[in-house]
């Protein structure tokens, strides 16, 4: 579907819910709506500042908004709690904010979209997320696949680095540049995901990949995989002869059913891949499997200790992708030049 296309029937969808909420509705915001709160609490703070008597009104609006001058320009947002600033949208914003946010984390669900959301915006509604949701066309093709695999009871650890799992994704029906496997690497605490594509599946060059990502995260006590154990164990050995002072063992097979997990995995990063290939109109797909590697690590995971992104429980912090992580609104971004402009 193309993008204005979308845009028109989500506009349509949202001015329909618009219709059946109440009046006195305080999430949805029409640019009218918005500036007037603009002008109402500036009006309420120069009343404020020569003792004025203020009504409940008032109060409310001194409670529930606050102002941010950006650019020159006033912003509205919620009023600020440890340094949190959450920005208040027009409704002629959400489309173009839930599109952006979307396509970031990889075509993520409603939980993801809200987890990254959460961060820089306070009136998105679920409800809102949904409608966009069901115009994806990208996601409704996921959405229409046979789930494979069944739901299992996770492995647990509490130290990074205790237990690694690798596994392989062939596509070979998609053979570009020689590349005819991905290696899908990830850390079982921390659920963070590395993504290596390769030219065959043999142990030397999975060997090679791993000693890569051991030498810049650590190598894992056990290392797990589900296809046959003299596989792993030859990776293994290939390793050593690489580097002696790692010692790593295979895990053991885990119960038929744990297999789910690994290929919902799987399935994912297929999925991601496929969507932005798509989207992009090419082909050469292991050139984006960084993107996509980036994407599930910086996306909401109910996996991860307390719910958070792989990268933020592998480094302690959020992503960081310019301008865009230090709380600026998208639409904002594009005027700013040099470090006096972000002050």
């Amino acid at each position: 579907m193309d993008e204005n296309v979308m845009k028109k029937k989500f506009d349509d969808i949202i001015s329909s819910i618009i219709t059946q909420k109440r009046d006195d509705n305080k999430v949805f915001l029409s640019s009218y709506e918005y500036d007037c709160r603009l002008k109402l609490k500036t009006s309420k703070l120069a009343l404020n500042t020569i003792g004025m008597k203020k009504t409940i009104k008032d109060y409310r609006i001194v409670r529930k908004f606050d102002i941010l001058t950006m650019n020159g320009k006033d912003k509205l947002i919620k009023p600020v709690i440890n340094d949190t600033v959450l920005y208040y949208v027009t409704n002629d914003e959400l489309f173009g904010i839930l599109h952006s946010t979307h396509s970031a984390i990889g075509h993520g669900g409603r939980n993801r979209m809200s987890a990254e959301l959460k961060m820089k915006y306070c009136n998105i509604t679920n409800e809102t997320k949904m409608v966009h949701l069901s115009l994806c066309v990208y996601c409704q093709k996921k959405s229409s696949n046979p789930k494979r695999g069944l739901i299992s009871k996770p492995i647990l650890h509490n130290v990074f680095n205790s237990r690694a799992h690798i596994d392989l994704i062939d596509m070979q029906l998609q053979c570009i540049n020689n590349f005819c496997f991905i290696m899908n690497y990830h850390d079982h605490l921390t659920k963070f995901v590395v993504l290596k594509p390769l030219i065959s599946k043999r142990a030397e060059e999975i060997a090679h990949n791993l000693f890569d990502i051991y030498t810049t995260f650590g190598a894992p006590v056990i290392l797990h995989s589900d296809n046959v154990r003299e596989f792993v164990n030859s990776i293994i050995t290939e390793l050593h002869l690489m580097w002696s002072d790692v010692k790593i063992v295979h895990g053991k097979p885990r119960h038929s059913q744990s297999q789910g997990s690994i290929e919902r995995a799987n399935r994912n990063v297929e999925d991601m891949l496929a969507t932005r290939m798509a989207q992009n109109n090419i082909k050469d797909w292991q050139n984006g499997l960084k993107f996509i590697q980036f994407q599930k690590n910086r996306a909401f995971h109910s996996g991860t200790s307390i719910g958070r992104s792989p990268y933020e429980a592998m480094f302690g912090c959020l992503t960081r992708v310019g301008l865009a992580s230090i709380g600026i609104p998208t639409n904002e971004i594009e005027s700013l030049c040099t470090e006096e402009d972000i002050k």
